[in-house]
């Protein structure tokens, strides 16, 4: 309206984990299939029936991973993942096993405290605190394990707590956080003897293999009873970390992860918002910001799923014959797998026919994708017309909870690939919530969809597209109980300008907003009487007048003057108010202008209309208003 050349970028997020998730449930739901009876293709394929994206954004991904790998800035180290995300901490009581392993002197063991003897077969270590009186004597000796007959070291570590369970405590990296890390302190070796499909896969297999993971518990406490070496149990208190969509417990399995090293991007992106380069909006965010940067951490990359962008990281597995690639476990990342190939062979002396390549399974992280937004959006890494044009972009919004995981990524990598900030300003706002204060939700039937607020759906009708869902029963059950407490009546038509009227004039920079359809409703009876306003005017001034523009308006009576007055307040206000991204501040300063000014005193009290006066009114402040209720005014005007 003030004559730029303005671009909206609108954009959906691929959902990594989610989508898969319900592609999954509803592939069980409608035709009794696992993930597992399908090929990665195939099930690809199901998913793509629902999904579209762009080709260009598809390949923006591998250009911006192949560019950023490099020794110095990526690296694949294998760590422990969670199997079944995202999770839930669920606060429980186990039985805490107490075990004894045997030091080779038969009057001399040690009693070991595990939730989880299941995994014995991968310990590597018991460890002990180095000021516990009990098995100071015990320390730099080593324990015969109980089913291996390896000799497995007593090492100190001050983490482990003393006054739990017995004070020793197995060492289990490759299914521990914990562990993982104490193995790495004391050079330790890591094993893994769980499956992705929770099964036991013990090394060199053996009594346990194929067998459930808590199937393995009984069978290994009763195998420790068969051989003297079980002393018992304890109740203990834990925090149970559980799926929040499957209700499973959650694995943790050690696996190569790639990383990306974030330490330099954070400290750019640091002195972005402290130079004032970078605009937080509102400001209190950019305490939080400055924090998490100068905490940043590797970014994991690497996501164990089939559903996104597959990591573009190549495995030179087998060597060509009279040839050996410098490292045995060496990796290859290209844009293709004949680049891959080409580069392989340069690495291995060696003909490409020659080299066998296995792409990484994995896919990228939902938000390295999601980071490259701004300008993969607009052609990148073509150096297209858009891009010259509209890139860097001037303002961000989105929801305050996405600051860290969103937008902090895409002012890293943006200004490490493109050399510049992608966008100058972030409005943060409010995060929507239902009229009591919940998060939105479809397990508990709570989720205003904004086309029905529009459409104007009964009760039946809300049930029905809430029963098209791939819920789970009780989900579903919930949800429909929800909906009818909610909506017992459906939901009123409310229109589009009412919506976005009632979410406008909301302090976004503040608390949570509570919307209630009640409060749409009240917005489309303030549309109503914009509309019967316009109407009365152009009726008043007949259908052959042709009015002058606004600037050339001489209003003579003392009402016309005041009018006027009040809408260049308004005018100027609505203008402050925008300028500062305070959008409700705006919506109230128009919407007092047509209320308290225009209809209750003009129209109302008003002797006549003035023919010169109304058009310049009805013109200009609609100009403002057209952004937050645009179809109401433009079907007037246009």
């Amino acid at each position: 309206m003030q004559g730029w050349a303005v671009l909206w970028v609108p954009g959906t997020d691929h959902a990594g984990i989610a989508t898969q998730v319900v592609v999954e449930r509803w592939l069980w739901q409608q035709r009794g299939l696992r993930r597992q009876d399908l090929s990665r293709s195939e099930f690809l394929d199901e998913v793509w029936m629902s999904f579209l994206v762009s080709p260009g954004v598809l390949h923006a991904p591998t250009s911006s991973y192949t560019s950023l790998l490099c020794p110095s800035v990526s690296l694949c180290v294998p760590i422990c993942v969670i199997f079944g995300v995202p999770w839930c901490p669920t606060h429980t009581h186990l039985l805490l096993h107490i075990l004894s392993m045997s030091l080779g002197v038969p009057s001399l063991e040690l009693p070991v405290a595990t939730t989880r003897p299941e995994t014995m077969l991968g310990d590597v270590a018991v460890a002990v605190h180095p000021m516990d009186p009990r098995y100071q004597h015990l320390h730099g000796r080593h324990l015969r394990h109980p089913f291996t007959g390896q000799l497995l070291p007593v090492v100190t570590d001050p983490t482990v707590e003393p006054t739990r369970g017995t004070g020793a405590v197995k060492v289990t990296p490759g299914h521990s956080h914990p562990d993982l890390a104490l193995a790495r302190a004391h050079g330790l070796p890591l094993l893994s003897v769980i499956g992705d499909d929770g099964t036991m896969c013990p090394p060199g297999g053996g009594w346990l293999q194929g067998v459930h993971r808590f199937v393995a518990r009984d069978k290994v406490v009763t195998a420790l009873s068969q051989r003297g070496l079980y002393r018992g149990t304890q109740d203990h208190a834990m925090t149970l970390p559980m799926c929040s969509r499957s209700g499973d417990v959650i694995e943790y399995l050690l696996k190569d992860q790639w990383f990306l090293q974030c330490q330099e991007m954070a400290q750019c992106a640091r002195e972005a918002v402290v130079s004032g380069r970078l605009q937080l909006v509102p400001r209190f965010h950019e305490k939080n910001w400055k924090t998490w940067m100068d905490n940043v951490g590797d970014w994991c990359l690497s996501r164990q799923l089939w559903w996104g962008h597959r990591v573009p990281a190549y495995k030179v597995g087998v060597s060509p014959p009279g040839s050996d690639p410098p490292d045995r476990g060496l990796w290859v990342v290209a844009r293709s797998e004949d680049e891959a190939r080409d580069e392989a062979a340069r690495l291995c002396h060696a003909p490409p026919r020659d080299i066998e390549l296995q792409q990484d399974p994995d896919v990228l992280d939902t938000w390295f994708s999601s980071a490259l937004f701004p300008f993969a959006a607009l052609g990148w890494p073509e150096e297209t017309p858009d891009l010259r044009r509209f890139y860097p972009t001037t303002l961000l919004e989105t929801g305050s909870d996405l600051l860290f995981f969103w937008v902090a990524r895409m002012v890293m990598l943006g200004q490490e690939l493109t050399g510049h900030l992608p966008f100058s300003q972030v409005l943060l706002h409010s995060l929507v919530r239902d009229a009591a204060g919940r998060k939105m939700s479809k397990s508990l039937g709570n989720v205003i969809d904004p086309r029905d607020v529009i459409g104007s759906p009964v009760l039946q009708e809300l049930q029905e597209k809430l029963r098209r869902t791939v819920l789970d029963p009780h989900e579903l059950a919930v949800a429909s109980e929800g909906q009818k407490r909610q909506f017992p009546h459906g939901i009123p038509e409310c229109g589009t300008d009412a919506l976005r009227l009632a979410l406008c004039s909301h302090n976004v920079h503040g608390d949570d907003i509570r919307l209630d359809v009640a409060a749409v409703l009240n917005q489309r009876h303030f549309c109503n009487k914009v509309w019967n306003a316009v109407k009365f005017v152009l009726a008043s001034v007949g259908p052959h007048f042709i009015p002058r523009p606004p600037e050339e308006t001489v209003p003579r009576a003392p009402m016309d003057r005041w009018v006027l007055s009040r809408l260049a307040r308004a005018v100027g206000e609505f203008g402050r108010r925008m300028e500062a991204l305070e959008v409700h501040g705006a919506t109230a300063a128009a919407q007092h202008f047509w209320l308290r000014s225009f209809c209750d005193v003009y129209l109302v009290g008003g002797a006549s209309v003035c023919p010169s006066v109304c058009p310049a009114f009805v013109s200009v402040l609609p100009r403002c208003c057209v952004s937050i209720h645009f179809h109401s005014l433009a079907s007037r005007w246009c």
